[in-house]
């Protein structure tokens, strides 16, 4: 007889594992969880130390980065036998290791419950990685948000499962086209946090990105990356990256627009290419784009409404109006004839042609409605 997830209350055996993590799972933990030298007390009264390890922290307690590291080996050694008792499909490393920091990050019992261990073991292991996504939230000054660093998190966590021990399967975008999930639109936050968790103070304790350093290390790299493409703008050729200063990433401030040189030549370059385009004449035939290093690219935006139809294409306006005159003509012909065609004197040509009559004088007033509806669009779009 099956067992039941449910009512397995079997303590994970560690000597039983059908997986073993490797160094990707645990550098995935350590570039998150972020070493801590000295022991800090949570919120809950347990004290942390090294890589998340709390099972022997205490107060005053010092570690170095390589003691750190073994008991990080051995709290994840945990999180392996449980995920080796819990999934019964069959993973690659890749999506064991993903699961391992995914697991020591949310926790066992968490993750025992959670729909992504439910999804691994229907075998649906796409909708596992999306599952992924949802645990993306955290307590903060009293109220649950989306934190920024877990939306990384999970996003890291989410390519390594993705990632296939074979080799990526050549999706070409031609013949793929990526196309709006409108059942994804809820996904969005509509208010996120960015936090930073100071790991040499003795509380362990998040606070908000702007209360720390005015200046992150992404402002850094993007001041790096000014400073490549004004060198490609200037000189044509492409040149080695300079490496990052590390006062850059200690919090550096930028200077004011008016002396970025990068910027202000990009600025120039696409108002030299509009002048350029309104004062040529049109070309007959299409010529070849060319690809300069000195020459800015320019990419437009994907429509954000894939499935919205195209305009048609308005009928000519004397044609609206022969529709009118016609449909005018068929109203005012169709009741007289009508009436007119038991008078005496006149042979019946249908049994009840007073109610042929009314219908023919509806269909043209339906006609001449139509014809002034299509040209009042006309010259609607004619003033747009």
């Amino acid at each position: 007889m099956g067992r039941s997830l449910a009512n397995d209350s079997r303590k994970p055996d560690p000597m039983k594992a059908r997986y073993q993590a490797t160094r990707v799972s645990v550098d995935l933990i350590k570039r998150f969880e972020g070493f801590r030298p000295k022991a800090a007390e949570l919120p809950d009264g347990r004290w942390t130390v090294g890589y998340g390890h709390t099972k022997s922290a205490r107060a005053g307690a010092e570690i170095s980065e390589a003691d750190a590291d073994a008991l990080l080996i051995y709290d994840v050694a945990q999180v392996v036998a449980a995920i080796n008792a819990w999934v019964f499909s069959p993973l690659t490393q890749n999506q064991f290791d993903a699961l391992v920091a995914f697991a020591f990050n949310i926790g066992l019992p968490n993750f025992r419950r959670s729909s992504v261990l439910r999804r691994l073991n229907e075998g649906s292991f796409l909708q596992a990685a999306c599952a992924m996504e949802m645990w993306r939230t955290a307590d903060f000054e009293g109220e649950r948000i989306v934190i920024d660093a877990l939306v990384r998190r999970r996003s890291a966590e989410m390519a390594l499962f993705l990632t296939p021990m074979e080799g990526y399967i050549a999706v070409p975008s031609l013949i793929v086209v990526p196309r709006v999930d409108e059942q994804q639109a809820h996904t969005a936050p509509g208010r996120a946090t960015e936090v930073e968790t100071p790991l040499d103070s003795a509380i362990a304790a998040a606070i908000r990105a702007e209360e720390a350093e005015p200046v992150s290390a992404a402002v850094a790299a993007a001041a790096a990356i000014t400073a490549r493409l004004n060198a490609i703008l200037q000189d044509g050729e492409p040149e080695a990256p300079a490496p990052v200063a590390e006062e850059a990433l200690a919090g550096a401030p930028l200077p004011p627009p008016e002396e970025q040189p990068a910027l202000v030549a990009v600025e120039a370059a696409e108002e030299a290419e509009q002048e350029a385009h309104s004062e040529a004449e049109p070309v007959a035939a299409a010529e070849p784009i060319s690809f300069a290093a000195h020459e800015p690219l320019m990419f437009r935006a994907p429509s954000t409404a894939p499935f919205a139809r195209r305009r048609k294409k308005p009928a000519p306006a004397p044609v609206l109006v022969l529709m009118g005159l016609t449909g005018l003509g068929v109203a005012g012909a169709g009741p007289f004839w009508g009436f007119s065609a038991n008078a005496p004197g006149h042979l019946p040509i249908v049994p009840d042609a007073q109610l042929a009559g009314m219908g023919v004088g509806l269909a043209g007033v339906g006609l001449l409605a139509a014809s002034v509806y299509m040209l009042l669009a006309r010259l609607a779009g004619q003033n747009d």
